[in-house]
């Protein structure tokens, strides 16, 4: 560990569905014009198609993945120590998946949890 004092975790605000190209559109009408959610600006400029939306307290993006055949859920978690985080997962086997999606740093990485959901371990929101 990097510290006598174990990193904290907490449920992040983004979520991201992954979805193909042949549902990608409908699913984006759905959350834009069937449940009529407020569209979020992307401030993304790298990275797959994406929309988001405002979902309650979490922002959902729809990302479109050509690469993928059925819809992912991908999941942000914080802590306040990614360092000590990593350090702490990898003692609990926990498997890093860093080559899925290019995130341009070093302070933010990929897990996956023993049920093959992708999470994002990154510190908290600024905004």
């Amino acid at each position: 560990m990097t510290s006598n004092t174990p990193p904290t975790f907490t449920g992040g605000r983004n979520i991201a569905m992954k979805v193909p190209p042949h549902q990608w559109e409908e699913t984006v009408r759905f959350y834009r014009d069937t449940l009529a959610l407020r569209e979020l600006d992307n401030p993304y400029d790298t990275g797959p198609q994406s929309v988001g939306f405002e979902f309650g307290a979490n922002r959902l993006w729809i990302d479109r993945v050509p690469t993928i055949s059925q819809a992912e859920m991908w999941l942000q978690v914080t802590t306040d120590d990614t360092a000590a985080a990593a350090e702490l997962l990898a003692a609990h086997g926990v498997a890093r998946c860093d080559d899925i999606e290019p995130l341009g740093t070093t302070s933010a990485y990929w897990i996956s949890s023993p049920a093959s959901i992708v999470h994002l371990i990154s510190e908290p929101d600024t905004d």
